[in-house]
C-alpha cells in the first residue's frame, strides 16, 4: 500500500512539472516576435522583444541602451545593450539607412553572408567595425523597419548580433556624430544597411554570383566603378580612408586629403567640390596620387 501511495504521488509530481514547461514554453511563444538569423541562437532569441517605434516613444530610460554612447566619442568597444533601435533615415548621402536610437549609421559587411547568417568580423575588425549587440531578454525598437527583417545571430563569442535582411550590422569606430557615413564603401566591402537588409547608396544589389562576375568585370579596363576607397597616405595605407559608392557625381566628405585611391574600373576624379575644376579619368588602382598631379587634390568622384 505504502508503493501504491508513493507511486501515485510521483506521478502527480511528474504530471505538475510538464505541465510546467508546457506553460513556460507557451508563455515564451506569445511573448515576442521577430525572426533570429541561426538555429542555434532561437532559444535565446525568444527572450527578446521587438517593439514598434523609437525607444523615447516607448519611454526607454535616458542614458541606457544605444543612447549611451555619447557623440564625439569612437565606438570602439562591442556592447551588449539593453537595447537597441533600428530607424529608417537619411544620413549623408545615404537614403533610406538603418540609424541607431543615437543617430549613428548602421553597416554591413560583404565578406559575412546572410543566408545563414553569419559575421566573419573578429578580433581587431570588431574594434574597427563594433558589431550591434544585444543582451539576451533585451528589447529591439523598430522605428520603419520591416519587422520581418529583423533578427539575431549568435557569434563565436557567444554574444547577440542583430541582423537586418539576415546580414549582421555594426558602427563605424569612425563616426563620431550622428549622420556620419565615414564607413561607406570602405575597402569596396562595407556598406551602410537598407531597412530591407540590402546596400545603402548602391543602385543595384546582386546575388553572390551576380556581385562575383560584376567584381571581375569592374576589373576589366574601361568597365565604369561604382565604389572607390580613397586613403589619406600614398600605397593604400589605412591611417586615414574614406568610401564613395553610386552612380553619378559623389562629394567626398574629407577632400583635399587623398593620396591614393582603389577601385574596381574606371572613374573620374575632381579638384573641386560637385566635379568641378580639374579632372582626370583612371583606370582602377592609383597607389600614389602625386604621381598624376592630385595628391591631396580630389574633392570629388564621378562613377558611370
Amino acid at each position: 500500500m505504502f508503493r501504491n501511495s508513493s507511486r501515485n504521488r510521483f506521478a502527480m509530481i511528474a504530471a505538475s512539472a510538464a505541465a510546467g514547461v508546457m506553460l513556460l514554453t507557451a508563455c515564451n511563444g506569445t511573448d515576442t516576435a521577430g525572426s533570429t538569423s541561426q538555429g542555434a541562437a532561437d532559444s535565446v532569441a525568444q527572450s527578446l522583444n521587438f517593439l514598434n517605434g523609437t525607444a523615447e516613444q516607448n519611454s526607454a530610460q535616458p542614458k541606457t541602451g544605444d543612447w549611451a554612447n555619447a557623440p564625439g566619442k569612437p565606438a570602439a568597444k562591442p556592447v551588449a545593450r539593453k537595447w537597441v533601435q533600428l530607424s529608417a533615415a537619411r544620413a549623408g548621402d545615404l537614403d533610406p539607412v538603418v540609424v541607431n536610437g543615437a543617430g549613428f549609421t548602421l553597416y554591413r559587411f560583404d565578406k559575412d553572408t546572410a543566408d545563414p547568417s553569419k559575421s566573419n568580423c573578429d578580433g581587431d575588425c570588431a574594434t574597427t567595425w563594433p558589431p550591434v549587440l544585444v543582451a539576451p531578454g533585451g528589447k529591439i525598437f523598430i522605428d520603419g523597419v520591416d519587422k520581418s527583417a529583423v533578427g539575431v545571430v549568435k557569434r563565436t563569442d557567444g554574444t547577440l548580433q542583430v541582423t537586418i535582411g539576415g546580414w549582421p550590422v555594426y558602427r563605424f569606430s569612425k563616426d563620431l556624430e550622428p549622420g556620419d557615413t565615414n564607413g561607406q564603401g570602405v575597402g569596396g566591402t562595407w556598406f551602410g544597411v537598407t531597412p530591407d537588409g540590402q546596400k545603402a547608396g548602391v543602385t543595384e544589389a546582386p546575388d553572390e554570383a551576380d556581385a562575383d562576375q560584376g567584381q571581375e568585370q569592374g576589373e576589366a579596363e574601361g568597365q565604369a566603378a561604382t565604389s572607390a576607397v580613397l586613403f589619406d597616405d600614398p600605397g593604400f595605407a589605412d591611417n586615414g580612408s574614406q568610401g564613395l559608392a553610386g552612380q553619378g557625381c559623389k562629394n567626398v566628405f574629407r577632400d583635399d586629403v587623398a593620396s591614393s585611391i582603389q577601385a574596381a574600373g574606371s572613374l573620374k576624379i575632381w579638384t573641386g567640390a560637385d566635379c568641378t575644376g580639374k579632372s582626370k579619368v583612371i583606370e582602377g588602382d592609383v597607389a600614389d596620387l602625386a604621381a598624376i598631379g592630385f595628391n591631396d587634390d580630389v574633392s570629388s568622384v564621378f562613377f558611370g
